[in-house]
């Protein structure tokens, strides 16, 4: 009966897992790194908001689709980055990596931008 209970909840920990998916791709150009991540469900999609607007391009964000917890990882030592979505920029301020003030929206949709010079 208890290894019954911890499959269950091991199952359960699986299926969070994979909803909790983003695509992230490293740009390199003139010795400078920037990552894009974006929640999964978000890909090849478009935003606008007034005259604001984002394109959530495969070209840009669409790289490996990995789990939230390893994109986090590879943020927290990154100079640059350009992320969008809840997921995503929810766990950043949560590990630190973003203060809420640094988040902007379109269309409801999170978006935040990390450069150090």
């Amino acid at each position: 009966m208890e290894q019954e209970k911890k499959l269950k909840k091991n199952k359960v920990k699986i299926e969070i897992a994979k909803l909790m998916m983003v695509y992230l791709k490293v740009h390199i150009r003139d010795d400078f790194e920037t990552i894009a991540c974006c929640d999964e469900e978000l890909l090849n999609q478009v935003f606008k908001e007034g005259n604001l607007r984002i394109e959530i391009s495969n070209q840009f964000f669409g790289g490996r689709l990995i789990n939230l917890e390893e994109a986090i990882s590879i943020l927290k030592s990154a100079s640059f980055f350009n992320i969008v979505g809840e997921k995503i920029i929810n766990k950043a301020i949560d590990c630190k990596i973003l203060p809420k003030e640094g988040v902007r929206f379109i269309n409801g949709v999170p978006m935040a931008l990390k450069m150090m010079f």
